[in-house]
């Protein structure tokens, strides 16, 4: 997946924005101020940085090698992924999904009712 296809898919997520708060080599992505993603643009392939479940990231990174503990941020709780194309595209798209519905979840009921009238 190329940059434009990973940016236009993050930021159709209902209430997203991009953000450059680490920099300008690290493109990060919020929900109501809270972030579910982080895209290493200028590394080559694409690394993204994801909230995952405990478990599941664990289970993840033992069937691919591709996705590892995640960089600089909690390893409990965080996965990030090499896009070299050995995730199928399918399985990295809800791996995503997750990223935004676990931030959303952990959202006041306020911010969620926000979100959904916006």
């Amino acid at each position: 997946m190329d940059l434009a296809t990973l940016q236009t898919y993050l930021l159709a997520k209902k209430g997203t924005t991009e953000e450059r708060p680490f920099g300008p080599e690290a493109l990060v992505y919020k929900v109501m101020g809270k972030m579910f993603a982080l895209v290493a643009w200028e590394a080559d392939p694409l690394t993204i940085s994801l909230k995952c479940n405990p478990d599941e990231a664990l289970f993840l990174r033992d069937i691919y090698p591709a996705v590892r503990p995640g960089y600089h941020l909690n390893k409990r709780h965080w996965n990030t992924v090499t896009l070299d194309g050995s995730v199928p595209q399918k399985e990295f798209l809800r791996m995503i999904d997750d990223s935004y519905n676990l931030v959303v979840k952990g959202l006041t009921k306020a911010q969620r009712q926000a979100l959904e009238n916006n």
